[in-house]
């Protein structure tokens, strides 16, 4: 395929190669400063990170999966010959493999409320995770309420993912497809792209078995509204052991959206599909199963506050979560009529749920920039 630039030119530039794509060396307390009072958690850091692979599959644990297996949009092997490099090389952005955990209280000088943080709630455990931290490094590998996770993130389709890991860890493989970040399972060596969240064949695993990631919501909020539902919040910290600038995102800013994040800027390489019915970086909420696939837009969503649609012939609802300024999915196989009061979701008969809530199974939903959705899932319903 041919693309327009690498990752590396891009960043070269905007005059920040040394930031982003480089693997960086690890030192003791990083760049960001240490806040104080950390807490580690208890995942196991790879021996060498930049370490050459063989072309034979690796023999460790592989990551958990589950069935069916997701959509892929072309065969395996396909997708394979799809994917471009990135323009850093395997684990050249390096995967946050030991992370360290601080109060909100204790680094709230370091954000600005409508910084975007992916928000974690699981087992009791309430994490946040700063786009400015993941932006350097996609993957953080923790440890929530006893479980290995990965806690991902591709800045260049605006996704960010949880995985189960069980007892093996992710790294960034250095590979692209439809723009969106190849992972790889240190155990298996297998090539995982993030949004699809199923194996593909690569070059250190040339025939793993198709499977799909056992995932777990983030949210894509801002600062100070995580901040303001959990104060307690813990902060993922800025003494990551890197040596790194968080203070500068090498790609663009969000608050306001510009740069390589502004709705109407192309992607760095050409998607898999191109569908004009939005801008290509506007953000979509996806969701997809082994049925199908469907969007709503963010932005419609964000207005109307409830928005229906149709999953594979079946009717779904999304409703919009104004504390966090997200959405959910939920199946609503009987059709059933919902109504929006003042932050809550009233049904027929007057009893009313939280967004997050509503009486009926809740689908896995992820903010993704448009064009990468579309690629990915060519025919996605939109509901806007």
């Amino acid at each position: 395929m041919t693309h327009h630039t690498s990752r590396r030119a891009f960043l070269a530039a905007v005059g920040v190669a040394s930031v982003a794509g480089c693997a960086g060396g690890r030192q003791a307390g990083g760049s960001g400063g240490g806040a104080t009072a950390t807490s580690r958690s208890t995942a196991e850091p790879t021996a060498d990170p930049q370490a050459t692979s063989t072309d034979e599959p690796g023999t460790g644990a592989p990551p958990p999966t589950v069935e069916p297996a997701l959509p892929l949009p072309m065969a395996p092997a396909a997708l394979e010959g799809e994917a471009v490099s990135g323009g850093p090389p395997k684990d050249g952005i390096p995967s946050i493999d030991d992370p360290s955990f601080v109060s909100a209280e204790s680094v709230a000088d370091r954000f600005d409320p409508g910084e975007p943080v992916f928000g974690l709630d699981r087992g009791g455990e309430v994490k946040a995770y700063p786009q400015k931290i993941l932006v350097l490094h996609e993957i953080c590998n923790d440890v929530v309420d006893g479980t290995p996770v990965s806690v991902t993130y591709c800045p260049l389709t605006g996704t960010a993912m949880g995985f189960e890991r069980g007892d093996t860890t992710f790294g960034v493989s250095g590979r692209l497809v439809n723009n969106n970040l190849i992972m790889y399972d240190r155990g298996t060596e297998t090539w995982w792209p993030q949004v699809l969240a199923t194996s593909i064949p690569g070059p250190w695993n040339g025939s793993p078995e198709t499977t799909s990631l056992s995932e777990f919501r983030l949210v894509w909020t801002t600062w100070g509204k995580w901040t303001a539902k959990h104060p307690d919040t813990r902060v993922l910290s800025f003494d990551t052991g890197f040596a790194k600038n968080y203070a500068r995102d090498p790609y663009g800013a969000y608050n306001p959206r510009e740069g390589y994040y502004a709705d109407d800027a192309s992607p760095m390489f050409p998607a898999l599909d191109e569908d004009d019915r939005l801008a290509p970086k506007r953000v979509v909420i996806g969701t997809r199963t082994a049925e199908g696939a469907a969007a709503f837009d963010k932005r419609a969503l964000r207005a109307e506050k409830l928005l229906e649609g149709e999953l594979a012939g079946s009717p779904i609802v999304a409703a919009y979560d104004p504390e966090l300024d997200t959405g959910y999915v939920f199946r609503n196989p009987d059709g059933r009529r919902f109504e929006y009061r003042d932050g809550q979701v009233a049904d027929g008969s007057g009893e009313t749920y939280a967004p997050s809530a509503l009486p009926t199974e809740r689908l896995y939903a992820f903010d993704a920039m448009w064009f990468a959705w579309s690629g990915f899932y060519p025919e996605t319903p939109l509901y806007d």
